[in-house]
């Protein structure tokens, strides 16, 4: 006789009992999502990304009087998510945590061990592992610091340089790829022998995965070789991808292609031979799969000259081109010169997925002088990535010019090429995204402009006259709407600043040169939704450039200095950039990875500034993780977020993304 008869005495506890387990599954799905969006794609993940799973990357930092600690609020988490903090075990907040993601412990001391609760409606969600805290306000990443060499009769070291993160072994946790420069690098204008370029894998730790010799058939210099790494496959652990060459050889020491070969020419160029494009295990740095690299150099001529300069000048970048999962963009060219008399010039992007253990192209692209003739010589010495027109996929910023997710021209607005551009919602106040952008040509309309980024179209800018080589845009000064930005011209003969503008978000100018802020680099450091200033104090006698990070007086038009890095150099003399900035540890702010000043280490900064603002971890956004994976290429540049964060900033929208 069945037990659910009606009216057996067994009928109201089973009842009871289901009700009761479809109640706990229910808040399970709500309380613990890892999604975000509406029913439907919290089902199916329809018109979501997939990203990486991240920790809560507690960190916990000894200062004068107590620890300062600090964890992440996820992109995945639900706004109402609060926390408990454990020291030793034991609870030492006397009422939740809610409205920040850091905490002062005035009684904690250097032994005291550090735990994160994590709660959603009032119920345990998780509970972190224990940290212990640091004695500085850095961790320190020894280095295996290769051997210097000679080449040509001149002798070489190595420094540490462009570095990139992701999760290499699935643990949750960022991994470090490194690439050393030797000290005879090469910009693509000149001549000259360069030792190899060689590029590590680092736990945090400092446990050295593995090493990858990139070989004599590639150049050493910011524009040859560009670090992807990011989980391509999505399998929770990331991949490197990068244009290699005969002799690269793997971090297990299988070689790539014929080890032999030497195409360096009497200059100590390579404008022939293989190149090829490979895909490296992050976990060890194995080969996965290797194809024939495009877009291929080609004829060298076809780029603009016929020394290299034009041809050899390489971007690549991440990008969800299908909106879901993520693919890889490799680009060529941005420039047009003149070959006997005749202006010549191309721009190739190739995109390419890695699924399944294999490279496949998806799409390519071409600009040159018989086609899309608009979009040649407008590329930058960067590139960006972001949704501009709101279809879930990205499209691809080269500059002047924009390409739509399927590899299709969007616009250009034909005001050329550029050293620095910035994509982000500078003015909150109108509908989408927006491009900051400085441009070279001294003839220009616009020597710095701001443009829309879904529709090429100015929204003002200024005629500069000179070749404007450095622009930056960020929210600086709270008296004025959405992000300032400002430029600096530069007399390149002998590198002297000759002007200089600062406009807020209306497209008003507010100060000349002489009352702007630097234009090397922002970061987020301190406890406002202002962005700070990155920078170096540059010796030109000892030809090394000490990092720093400036707070812009807005009131009295001048910089204050927050942080000297004293102990550490920058990768650039004239642009100070860092080995790497992201939201690496505790909450939304900024970090900051500097090579000491012997390259024997990595020294990781992190803020210990108390901040009231809660704000689920930058990694998270999606326009801001894809600019830490494409800061690494040619002159880098800072990421931005995909939201305003600034001054009067609305709360940032929830994520469309998803975790393995």
């Amino acid at each position: 006789m069945s037990i659910l008869k009606a009216g057996s005495k067994y009928t109201k506890t089973i009842i009871l009992f289901m009700l009761m387990f479809l109640l706990i599954m229910g808040f399970n799905i709500a309380s613990n999502s890892i999604f975000a969006g509406n029913k439907t794609d919290l089902q199916n993940k329809t018109n979501l990304r997939q990203m990486e799973k991240i920790g809560r990357a507690l960190v916990a930092i000894k200062q004068e009087q107590g620890v300062y600690v600090a964890w992440r609020m996820l992109g995945t988490d639900n706004k109402n998510i609060k926390f408990n903090l454990y020291r030793d075990h034991k609870k030492i907040n006397s009422k939740a945590i809610e409205t920040s993601t850091n905490f002062i412990d005035k009684s904690g001391t250097i032994d005291s061990k550090y735990s994160i609760e994590v709660l959603e409606s009032g119920m345990k969600r998780e509970m972190t592992r224990e940290v212990n805290v640091w004695d500085k306000d850095y961790l320190s990443v020894p280095l295996n610091k290769p051997a210097g060499g000679v080449i040509n009769s001149e002798t070489y070291e190595y420094t540490a340089c462009d570095s990139s993160v992701a999760d290499l072994d699935g643990d949750g946790e960022y991994e470090i790829v490194l690439k050393w420069d030797p000290t005879n690098s090469k910009d693509n204008s000149k001549s000259g022998y360069t030792g190899n370029v060689i590029i590590d894998a680092y736990k945090l730790s400092g446990k050295q995965l593995w090493r990858i010799d990139m070989g004599i058939n590639v150049r050493a210099g910011a524009h040859y070789t560009q670090m992807m790494v990011y989980d391509l496959d999505g399998d929770g652990k990331a991949e490197v991808a990068l244009k290699t060459a005969d002799g690269t050889k793997a971090g297990d020491g299988t070689v790539i292609g014929d080890s032999k070969i030497d195409n360096r020419n009497t200059s100590g160029t390579i404008l022939t031979g293989s190149e090829f494009l490979t895909v490296f295990e992050g976990k060890s740095g194995k080969i996965l799969d290797s194809i024939n690299y495009e877009p291929a150099r080609g004829d060298v001529a076809a780029w603009g000259d016929t020394y290299g300069n034009r041809s050899e000048r390489n971007l690549a970048t991440i990008a969800y081109l299908d909106g879901k999962r993520p693919s890889f963009v490799m680009a060529r060219g941005y420039y047009t010169g003149k070959v006997n008399g005749v202006t010549r010039g191309q721009t190739k992007l190739f995109a390419y997925n890695f699924r399944n253990g294999k490279i496949s192209n998806v799409w390519n692209t071409i600009a040159s002088e018989t086609v899309n003739t608009d979009y040649i010589e407008q590329g930058n010495h960067n590139i960006s990535v972001a949704d501009v027109d709101g279809d879930s996929c990205d499209e691809i910023i080269y500059g002047s010019c924009a390409f739509d997710n399927d590899g299709k021209p969007l616009y250009s607005t034909k005001l050329g090429h550029g050293d620095a551009m910035h994509v982000s919602d500078f003015i909150p106040s109108r509908p989408g995204l927006e491009v900051f952008k400085v441009n070279e040509n001294k003839t220009s309309v616009y020597g710095m402009e701001m443009h829309d980024a879904k529709t090429g179209e100015v929204l003002y800018g200024a005629a500069t006259e000179i070749d404007t080589g450095r622009g930056m845009a960020a929210d600086v000064d709270p008296t004025y709407e959405g992000a300032e930005c400002w430029s600096i011209g530069l007399n390149v003969d002998i590198w002297q600043v000759r002007q200089g503008y600062m406009f807020n978000a209306k497209g008003e100018k507010i100060s000349d040169m002489g009352s702007i802020p630097s234009t090397n680099g922002a970061i987020w450091w301190d406890g406002d939704l202002l962005r700070e200033l990155q920078d170096h104090n540059w010796n030109v006698t000892t030809n090394t450039g000490v990092p720093i990070i400036d707070k812009w007086d807005y009131k009295n038009k001048t910089l204050v200095n927050l942080k000297t890095f004293t102990g550490t150099y920058s990768n650039n003399w004239t642009k100070g950039n860092p080995c790497f900035q992201a939201d690496l540890f505790g909450d939304w702010r900024e970090e900051i990875a500097l090579r000491s000043e012997d390259s024997t280490e990595l020294r990781i900064y992190t803020t210990t500034i108390p901040t009231d603002k809660k704000i689920y971890t930058l990694m998270h956004d999606p326009v801001y993780r894809l600019g830490v994976a494409w800061e690494n290429v040619a002159y880098n540049q800072p990421p931005h977020t995909g939201f305003f964060l600034g001054e009067g900033m609305s709360e940032p929208p929830k994520p469309g993304i998803y975790v393995r």
